[in-house]
């Protein structure tokens, strides 16, 4: 490895440094984008019995905003509950912009060396071959050890572009998707406590009592 490393020449350490950042973007984002961390299992359905029994302290809401990103956008539509619908919303609308972007964190940076890996190693390619013809014109084409160092840096370098680009990119497309899902659940949990507060503010009106006949013998 460390022979096939020397062989690819100084194009292999940018690679290699890409390659360090593209495994601790991955790590850090597998850890944050855990499901239980993000869309905490029944929180949704707790903070909307909070809500139903009027349980909204302000201890409460800070508790909920630091508990995970839904916990985030459904406080801020806490925030903001005695407003009409609209502005209740828009609040989580804003809010929900913010913790969308916190989960996109260095995911543009992957993506970054998705796209820039494999240029990195066609540079490495294109010195490979200047190499190649410089040796020709120097020494000849009968030096085949010079021929052989080219082609061979080359196709290390190509080879080693193409393998950080690969995964990068796999794994560039899966957290986007898996963001997106994410924030899906929670613009459905959202709706689902605008409606409860809603509801809370604007009860239903009662139905009339039954009106009860009086008899003939009465």
């Amino acid at each position: 490895m460390l022979e096939l490393f020397k062989a690819g020449g100084w194009v292999m350490w940018p690679i290699l440094a890409a390659s360090a950042i593209a495994l601790a973007i991955i790590l850090e984002r597998f850890w944050t984008l855990r499901r239980k961390s993000v869309l905490p299992p029944g929180l949704g359905e707790e903070v909307r019995e909070w809500a139903r029994h009027a349980h909204l302290d302000p201890k409460h809401i800070e508790a909920l905003r630091s508990n995970s990103p839904l916990g985030e956008v459904l406080a801020a539509g806490l925030d903001v509950r005695r407003r009409p619908r609209e502005v209740i919303r828009e609040r989580i609308e804003d809010t929900g912009r913010h913790v969308m972007h916190r989960l996109e964190r260095y995911l543009n940076t992957l993506g970054t060396i998705a796209s820039a890996a494999p240029l990195l190693g066609l540079l490495g390619t294109v010195i490979g071959m200047m190499r190649m013809f410089l040796g020709i014109l120097d020494h000849g084409i009968g030096d085949m050890t010079q021929l052989a160092g080219g082609i061979g840096q080359a196709l290390v370098t190509t080879a080693a572009g193409i393998c950080v680009a690969i995964p990068a990119l796999v794994l560039h497309r899966y957290f986007r998707g898996l963001v997106t899902a994410y924030v899906i659940e929670m613009e459905r949990q959202a709706m689902a406590l605008i409606d409860t507060l809603d509801t809370v503010a604007h009860p239903p009106p009662a139905a009339p009592a039954p009106v009860r006949r009086r008899s003939a013998a009465g």
